[in-house]
């Protein structure tokens, strides 16, 4: 068998630099939220994939509705000859997703692709072209999600230019002195200055940021977006690809507000493991597109919709929203004892089993420390524990512990983290380099 050395040599050789991985891992099993590598190694997984995987990974449900959907047919395409377990699960969606509007469910493959086509809805609807994004925001990679999503480097360099009508306003991040009317203000500014409202198709916001550092938008924000897209028959879309199956204690983040988006994208954990996602939103809204102008040749997989409904059978009998929450408090109150020990945490938040620890230089909430994160997930790989890494200046450590961990498992992930930060003498390392 090769090594992880040896794979890692051939994959330079064979695959785009473009898209990069972030440990030199080759994976050979997983079982919930444990990982062995081609050489043997065990690991603690806190990222499970990217939050794709709140049902650990091969869930026993999930593996087996796979199973007997693969002794049926795997493919035929929805568009052509449909299929039941596709109409289930999306009768199921739009039960649980929030508001009391009926609710249509349609079907694509990735998370950039529900991004695409929640605009391509909301432009129909409104006959309008403009889109408002925000600072720090994630959507996806490809042309108009990269244009709406606020990072530039890796996402954005070199890949201009994007889609026009898009705008971004600033995100709320208390930590960093940008308050809600920060924001709002940030958002009638751009009214004034650059799109008048009457030409806004949509807005999409994360109700917690993935990519840009896991900064949770308070509910009064959210809220507020709601009055604003009121007002001016704005479609308001939450991007739960991140958030939503039960990662922030709830099955949707949005809920936490009380906030009813128009349209919601979903993808990642609906299905554990297997590539799927969706728009979930208003019907009438959703119906705006004729017949053909949504679709795609693998939407709807019958794998995937299989798993998804395991998934949701899961959630339910497992009642893992609420092991969410448990999970969620376990880590952050270690994470916060840590900081109490650690001048370079400066931070720690979350939401749920959605939590973050922000990395700075001698407590200095302005001087962001990216190489300490860096060298803090390396580090704990060689120790035997999966971290990511996020933000705007890459140095967030963000923890998406599978929802079906147990609480010896997230203690041990936990205690390898401490371990860690003990052997790189976290609190003094950038001095020393220095």
């Amino acid at each position: 068998m090769s090594t992880n050395q040896q794979l890692q040599q051939r994959r330079e050789q064979a695959m785009a630099r473009g898209m990069p991985s972030q440990l030199a891992v080759y994976v050979d099993r997983a079982a919930n939220a444990e990982l062995w590598d081609v050489e043997g190694r065990r690991y603690i997984d806190f990222g499970t994939g990217i939050a794709v995987l709140n049902t650990g990974h091969l869930h026993p449900g999930v593996k087996a509705a796979v199973s007997r959907q693969l002794d049926r047919f795997s493919h035929t395409c929805f568009m052509v000859t449909p299929y039941e377990s596709a109409v289930a699960l999306a009768e199921k969606l739009n039960a649980l997703a929030p508001g009391k509007t009926p609710k249509k469910t349609l079907f694509v493959t990735t998370g950039a692709e529900a991004v695409e086509n929640a605009v391509k809805i909301a432009r129909v609807h409104t006959g309008r072209t403009g889109v408002i994004s925000f600072g720090g925001a994630f959507h996806g990679r490809t042309l108009l999600a990269m244009g709406l999503t606020g990072k530039t480097a890796p996402y954005k360099a070199g890949f201009g230019p994007f889609p026009a009508e898009i705008h971004h306003a600033p995100f709320p991040i208390a930590y960093h002195g940008i308050s809600v009317s920060d924001s709002i203000a940030g958002l009638e500014r751009l009214f004034a200055e650059d799109i008048e409202p009457a030409r806004v198709a949509a807005l999409i916001v994360e109700p917690v940021q993935g990519e840009g550092g896991f900064y949770i938008a308070p509910p009064e924000f959210l809220r507020a977006l709601r009055a604003i897209c009121d007002q001016h028959g704005i479609v308001l879309v939450a991007d739960e690809i991140q958030t939503g199956f039960g990662r922030t204690g709830r099955m949707f983040a949005m809920e936490h507000s009380g906030v009813e988006p128009d349209l919601m994208t979903v993808a990642k954990s609906l299905a554990g493991g297997f590539p799927l996602a969706g728009v979930i939103g208003k019907a009438h809204i959703m119906d705006a597109p004729a017949p053909g102008g949504l679709g795609g040749t693998y939407a709807a997989s019958p794998i995937g919709c299989a798993a998804g409904l395991a998934v949701l059978e899961a959630m339910e009998a497992e009642q893992l929203p609420a092991r969410a929450d448990h999970i969620g408090n376990l880590v952050t109150t270690r994470l916060r004892k840590l900081a109490g020990q650690f001048p370079c945490i400066g931070d720690v938040r979350g939401l749920g089993a959605m939590v973050a620890m922000e990395l700075v230089k001698d407590s200095k909430r302005d001087e962001p420390d990216a190489g300490l994160t860096s060298e803090l997930v390396q580090a704990a790989a060689r120790n035997g524990l999966v971290l990511l890494s996020c933000g705007r200046h890459k140095n967030v450590v963000r923890f998406l512990v599978a929802l079906t961990a147990s609480d010896a498992i997230v203690t041990e992930g936990l205690d390898i983290l401490e371990r860690t930060l003990v052997e790189l003498r976290a609190p003094t390392a950038r001095q020393r380099q220095a």
